[in-house]
């Protein structure tokens, strides 16, 4: 028997054991074995080479474009940067992986035109496994969904979620300290259901045979396995609904139906229209906050502050962090720096390079010679 058989098999055993108290150990070996031959399967996939794409990540941050075959995507794109993405109205029109820079407030902003996913990608059809790397390296994931196939939202959520791809959240709170002796040892908040011996269980499929364990929040079995494995990737989405521009007044309400059926807040959606230029300035907007970027002016000896160029950093960097973005032997030659602006107590405030910096503040640094 192959492994892709051996992972059908599992599935179909776990979607037909009936969840209870009893059967929880026995899904979580499922689940743990699961994981385990998926990983083996994309192993020997990654070993067999074959054609794959190779996109160089340029730019202050990286965003993958995401939809089935002809949501738009290439318009898109298009529309919002300077590449020359094939455009047509029949699927499978992009084969290769087309990037693009966005250019917004100071940033550079990249964004990969990838190709149209299908259902099975995840598994490999369509070349979904290349696909997917891809995808799983950018900082921020952008749906894009026709006006007409809002549906399609859940099997590409679905495909993602099967590569490892997790979104708008954050790794559970499970922490993991091997030790020399003494068995698994399970420690549980109030909150969490899950029983001891669960987690036990779950561990030793995975390899561990002395450990203390400790999981602070609840979390379910696959929550668990996301805290055991470290090839699990946390994204932020944004939705898009595209082709606005063909929406009949009187269709609008079915629409919004549909996104609350996909679990979509319409408020949050972006409507836009890639070929019409309509609602982009929104999209670009809703793309820097979620991306969280600040932009830093740089305080130039003798030049002054240059408000042109900004320095791009992500929010919760620090002066050192800019001087490592700055490049040279900034950080060995570091003396101090000042900082004006919303991080700064007061103007010219000197800060070592522990200090957070804050979207529009003005950093001089001071450097040995």
């Amino acid at each position: 028997m192959g492994l892709e058989d051996e992972i059908e098999d599992l599935r179909e055993e776990i979607a037909e054991t009936p969840y209870n108290k009893s059967t929880e150990a026995h899904i979580g070996r499922l689940k743990s074995k699961l994981a385990e031959k998926k990983e083996k399967l994309e192993n020997q996939s990654s070993a067999g080479g074959g054609q794959g794409y190779s996109v160089e990540q340029t730019g202050d941050a990286t965003v993958a474009l995401v939809g089935m075959p002809s949501a738009g995507k290439s318009t898109l794109l298009n529309a919002l940067t300077n590449a020359e993405s094939e455009v047509g109205s029949y699927e499978f029109t992009t084969l290769d992986v087309n990037p693009g820079m966005l250019k917004h407030k100071g940033a550079n902003i990249q964004l990969l035109d990838v190709p149209g996913l299908i259902e099975g990608a995840a598994g490999g059809r369509g070349g979904g496994r290349e696909v997917l790397s891809v995808i799983r390296t950018a900082d921020l994931v952008v749906f894009v969904l026709s006006v007409f196939e809002i549906e399609r939202y859940a099997p590409l959520a679905r495909e993602l979620y099967e590569n490892k791809i997790r979104l708008d959240s954050r790794p559970p709170k499970v922490r993991i300290t091997p030790k020399g002796k003494g068995g698994i040892d399970v420690t549980t908040g109030p909150e969490v259901a899950l029983a001891d011996n669960t987690v036990r269980e779950v561990l030793r499929e995975r390899g561990y045979v002395n450990a203390d364990v400790a999981i602070t929040e609840s979390v379910d079995l696959d929550g668990l396995l996301d805290g055991i494995l470290d090839n699990r990737v946390y994204l932020p989405s944004l939705v898009t609904v595209n082709k606005a521009d063909l929406i009949e007044p009187d269709y609008l309400d079915t629409v919004n139906e549909e996104l609350r059926a996909e679990e979509i807040d319409p408020e949050e959606a972006i409507f836009i229209s890639a070929a019409e230029g309509r609602g982009l300035d929104a999209l670009t907007d809703r793309i820097w906050e979620a991306l969280g970027l600040i932009r830093i002016y740089m305080d130039k000896p003798g030049r002054g502050t240059d408000y042109e160029e900004p320095l791009i950093l992500k929010a919760g960097q620090t002066v050192g962090d800019a001087c490592e973005k700055l490049g040279g032997e900034l950080e060995d030659r570091f003396r101090f720096a000042r900082v004006s602006g919303p991080s700064a107590k007061h103007d010219d405030q000197q800060v070592g390079t522990d200090h957070q910096l804050r979207d529009e503040d003005v950093l001089r640094i001071v450097a040995r010679r």
